[in-house]
C-alpha cells in the first residue's frame, strides 16, 4: 500500500476530519514522553494534528500504523510517526511471555494476580505493560546510545517513536537488504555494537534477529523490544543473550561472513562480569 503523507493540505485543516485526531502529546506527561533533549524535527504543539496514513504492519501483538504530526497552516512543523498500537483481550497471544517477564515487578498484587490468571482485566493490564515496558526499554536504550527509534511518546497502550524511512517507505529490515558483501563486514560490527550498549545497560534484546533490525541509509537500527531482558534479575537471562548470538551469527555466515556465535557470547559476557 502507497501513503502520502501529504494528500491533505495541512492549511485546509481547522478541525480533526476522517482518520485524524489532535496530537496526543498534551495528554502526555513528562514521564510519558521521550528522553531530553527532544530532536529538532518532533512536532510538540498542542495545535498539530495526527493524521492515519495507513497500517504498516500487522502482527500477534500489536499494529504499526503510519502517522503524520503536522500543525495546520505550518508546512514546516511536519513529522511522520509509527504508532505501534497494543492488542488487548484475547487479540493478544502471552504464551511465550512467562520466559521474558521473570525479574520484572508489576504494580500490585491484584495486578499479579490477574496476569496470572490471564483474565480479561489481566490481558488488558498485560497489553498495557508491555506496552510501558517497551517504551521505557526504548527511553533507556536512547540515553544509553542504542541504535533504536526515539521514542516520542506513550499513550495508554500505544507507543508514538521516530519512523525510520525514507519519507513514507519504511526502511527494509536486515533480512530484507540487498547487503552486499563488503557490506556485510561493517553491518555485523554495528550490530555487535549495539548488543553491547544494551549489555552494558544491564539488557539482553530476548529475541535479536534479522528480521527486528532495520537497515536506513548503511545503519542499522534495533525494533521491538518490549520483552527485552534484565541479565541480572531473569534466570534465563543469559540464555537469550546467547540465543541472540547464535541468531545474529547464523544470518551473517549463511551470507558469507566467517563470524562465531560462541565467540561473540563470550566477547558480550565479559562486559558483563
Amino acid at each position: 500500500m502507497t501513503f502520502d503523507a501529504f494528500s491533505v493540505p495541512s492549511s485546509d485543516l481547522v478541525e480533526p476530519g476522517e482518520d485524524q485526531r489532535w496530537s496526543t502529546w498534551p495528554d502526555t506527561s513528562p514521564t510519558e514522553r521521550g528522553p531530553l533533549p527532544h530532536p529538532d524535527w518532533l512536532v510538540t504543539e498542542a495545535a498539530a494534528l495526527d493524521t492515519e496514513l495507513g497500517v504498516v504492519k500487522t502482527g500477534k501483538e500489536a499494529e504499526l500504523h503510519l502517522i503524520e504530526r503536522a500543525v495546520p497552516g505550518n508546512p514546516t512543523r511536519s513529522c511522520l510517526l509509527a504508532a505501534k498500537r497494543y492488542r488487548a483481550s484475547a487479540h493478544r497471544d502471552f504464551t511465550r511471555s512467562t520466559l521474558y517477564v521473570e525479574g520484572r515487578r508489576t504494580r500490585s498484587q491484584r495486578d499479579e494476580r490477574a496476569l496470572g490468571k490471564k483474565s480479561l482485566y489481566g490481558r488488558e493490564l498485560a497489553a498495557t505493560n508491555w506496552a510501558f515496558a517497551e517504551f521505557e526499554a526504548l527511553r533507556r536504550l536512547t540515553e544509553a546510545g542504542a541504535p533504536v527509534p526515539y521514542p516520542v511518546q506513550i499513550h495508554d497502550d500505544e507507543i508514538l517513536m521516530q519512523f525510520i524511512g525514507d519519507g513514507i517507505t519504511a526502511a527494509p529490515r536486515l533480512a530484507q537488504s540487498r547487503a552486499r558483501a563488503n557490506d556485510l563486514a561493517p553491518l555485523y560490527d554495528q550490530v555487535t555494537d549495539a548488543m553491547r550498549v544494551f549489555v552494558r545497560s544491564g539488557f539482553a534484546h530476548g529475541d535479536l534477529s534479522p528480521y527486528n533490525i532495520l537497515v536506513h541509509d548503511g545503519r542499522i537500527v534495533v525494533i521491538d523490544v518490549p520483552q527485552i531482558v534484565d541479565l541480572a534479575a531473569n534466570p534465563s537471562g543469559l540464555d537469550l543473550l546467547h540465543r541472540d548470538c547464535v541468531n545474529v551469527a547464523t544470518w551473517f555466515t549463511r551470507r558469507g561472513l566467517a563470524v562465531d556465535a560462541e565467540s561473540l557470547f563470550a566477547e558480550l559476557i565479559a562486559e558483563v562480569y
